[in-house]
């Protein structure tokens, strides 16, 4: 599709402005108080699903990084439960402010996010939301018919409920088991029979909606999508990873992931609702470099750069939701107020956001967008705060130049990036203790390469120490 037919394409919404100023304490908690978030100025986007006739809020809660009672989030602090009461109050805010698409996993939080989810939402009415879950049977110990099946009756009992709205054959295209992504797809869902199982539970009203999340071998998108062309399955939806680095930059940044341009496309025409993840590529294009959002300033003074990035997400017709992972109160006013309502991006905002995607491209970050997946590593290494701290140092420029080692710029900025780096992630948990075992390979939605990405890393830390 071409990119001036996407902006054509658009789905139309009343004009809103793009402030939010948020506040939270010293300890990054969300405020109880709702009055310091700026209040939406209309209702919440709606879009409509043609399958069911659901009205579905454009903007859908990823339940994947819940806050805990230690602080921070799960993949943070994995010992620490859930913080219920903090998850309560950030699902009561989004019910309040139209939200009503809530999706999670059995595999997400360390397990812990459908029964919290559970607990949030039985305490409204069950025509008041839609549950979005999915078969997460990854492992090769769960591929069994057996145990695939326990795991989707598990997140009906989590989840307080006798339905899902919307299950998902979870990360197909993804390798695991020692096979590659066809492998792997035909071991979890067709070899045992359960995405017959599944089409039979949608018959009997357990499932209203099944379609898929794709990550990885694109062959399996593409067969996918032939089956239904063909009749053999059909999907009621499917996610996928848009926004607007991946749109043309996702296969040049790993060579093992889709541009969501294609992703997209196949979708629109065939009328398939999407449903959009990562539209802030796992944090990244929040922290930007101050030349970005310079750039983005010039456009509108007001804007952050995650509203920038959700706007973008929210803008091509024919999806139906986007997932936002959040983790404060803060993140799901802005969020709220971002789409309520909706002012699609313009062409002229469009050139902006793909001459900044060029830029960013070129920065040579690592395409993490710490899901954690790869976690645990039997060898202790942190990956997501590896890359994290390398990612967010070369989005603010605290890179330190070689070009003149004997310079006292240097020594200060070589001195801050390894002190940062020993704060950041332990020494017995940095890069160098990588073996290259590829355990950890098989494991990440973004196919990233991850014993390389690590050697490289450390090749670096060790110029810094030396120089």
């Amino acid at each position: 599709m071409k990119r001036r037919e996407f902006i054509k394409n658009t789905t139309l919404a009343v004009a809103g402005t793009s402030l939010l100023m948020t506040a939270c304490n010293k300890n990054n908690k969300s405020n109880s108080s709702t009055a310091n978030y700026a209040q939406p100025e209309g209702e919440m986007t709606m879009r409509l699903n043609h399958n069911t006739g659901d009205m579905v809020s454009l903007l859908g809660f990823g339940m994947m990084r819940l806050p805990v009672v230690a602080g921070g989030t799960a993949r943070e602090n994995p010992d620490s439960p859930i913080d219920q009461d903090a998850v309560n109050e950030m699902v009561d805010y989004a019910i309040a402010h139209g939200v009503n698409y809530y999706d999670t996993s059995p595999a997400y939080c360390q397990g812990m996010s459908e029964q919290a989810i559970g607990i949030a939402l039985s305490r409204y009415p069950r025509n008041k939301y839609y549950i979005a879950t999915k078969l997460s049977n990854f492992s090769p110990d769960t591929w069994s018919r057996e145990e695939s099946i326990a795991m989707f009756e598990r997140s009906l009992k989590y989840l307080q409920t006798n339905y899902i709205d919307y299950l998902l054959l979870h990360g197909i295209g993804m390798s695991g088991g020692g096979k590659d992504g066809m492998g792997a797809f035909y071991g979890r869902y067709i070899d045992n029979g359960i995405l017959d199982w599944l089409v039979e539970q949608k018959k009997a009203g357990r499932i209203r909606n099944l379609g898929f999340s794709y990550h990885g071998d694109i062959k399996v998108f593409d067969m996918l999508l032939r089956w239904h062309d063909e009749g053999k399955y059909h999907w009621d939806f499917v996610q996928i990873e848009l926004n607007y680095l991946d749109w043309n930059y996702a296969n040049e940044i790993n060579p093992r992931n889709t541009d969501a341009s294609y992703l997209y496309s196949e979708l629109e025409k065939r009328n398939i609702p999407g449903v959009v993840m990562e539209p802030l590529l796992g944090g990244r294009l929040v922290k930007q470099p101050a030349t970005i959002v310079r750039e983005m300033k010039r456009m509108d003074i007001n804007a952050t750069p995650a509203q920038w990035a959700m706007r973008y997400a929210g803008t091509p017709k024919g999806l139906l939701t986007i997932l936002s992972g959040m983790t404060y109160l803060e993140h799901v006013a802005e969020n709220c107020y971002t789409y309520s309502p909706l002012h699609p991006i313009t062409p002229q905002e469009d050139q902006m956001l793909m001459r900044l995607a060029d830029e960013i491209c070129a920065m040579n970050a690592v395409p993490c967008t710490a899901c954690n997946y790869c976690m645990p590593c039997p060898y202790g290494i942190n990956i997501p705060a590896v890359f994290g701290y390398y990612n967010d140092c070369l989005s603010e420029g605290f890179i330190p130049d070689s070009t003149d080692t004997e310079s006292n710029e240097y020594r200060k900025a070589r001195k801050r990036w390894l002190v940062g780096y020993d704060r950041k992630v332990p020494p017995l948990r940095q890069a160098d203790h990588c073996i290259a075992c590829n355990h950890c390979i098989s494991h990440c939605p973004q196919r990233i390469d991850i014993p390389h990405q690590m050697q490289r890393i450390n090749r670096f830390v060790e110029q810094l120490k030396q120089s």
